[in-house]
């Protein structure tokens, strides 16, 4: 094994409103993430589960890993194969079903990056460089569920 990284963070329930728990309907479903020497992330539940739409959602979240996950390999591949990218957008998409038993699962994750490079001799590299940062990334390499790409290059 060339590494073992650990990663450490807190989440903290704010949603007692003043008696808890007591009922479905009594607490909020808010709380912060926080890693030590960075800024909190307010987070809730999704909006159709008594959440606040203003804050993230762990289902956005997690389609927000898969993303960043595969553009910091794409860009670092691209660097190392001479793409010079000069832009780079990920309007990624994911489906979650929900199970008779109140439960659920993501049943596929779609990334949508649209990338520029400066050369149109580029084009063809930084589009095949897309399906080894998929195989590389640790986020997609730890769900049960397929990342798809959807990906467009431009000058």
């Amino acid at each position: 094994m060339k590494g073992m990284h650990h990663y450490k963070m807190t989440t903290r329930w704010t949603g007692n409103t003043g008696s808890g728990t007591s009922a479905y309907q009594a607490y909020e479903r808010n709380h912060i993430l926080q890693v030590d020497g960075k800024p909190e992330i307010p987070g809730s539940s999704d909006p159709s589960f008594r959440g606040d739409k203003t804050r993230y959602n762990p289902e956005e979240m997690l389609v927000a890993s898969l993303s960043s996950c595969h553009m910091l390999w794409y860009l670092h591949l691209c660097s190392e194969a001479g793409v010079i990218v000069v832009d780079y957008v990920d309007n990624a998409t994911g489906t979650m079903i929900e199970t008779a038993d109140g439960g659920g699962h993501f049943s596929e994750v779609t990334l949508h990056p649209e990338v520029t490079v400066t050369d149109p001799a580029m084009i063809d590299k930084a589009n095949a460089l897309h399906a080894k940062a998929n195989q590389l990334c640790f986020i997609a390499n730890s769900v049960k569920f397929p990342v798809h790409h959807d990906a467009k290059c431009k000058i």
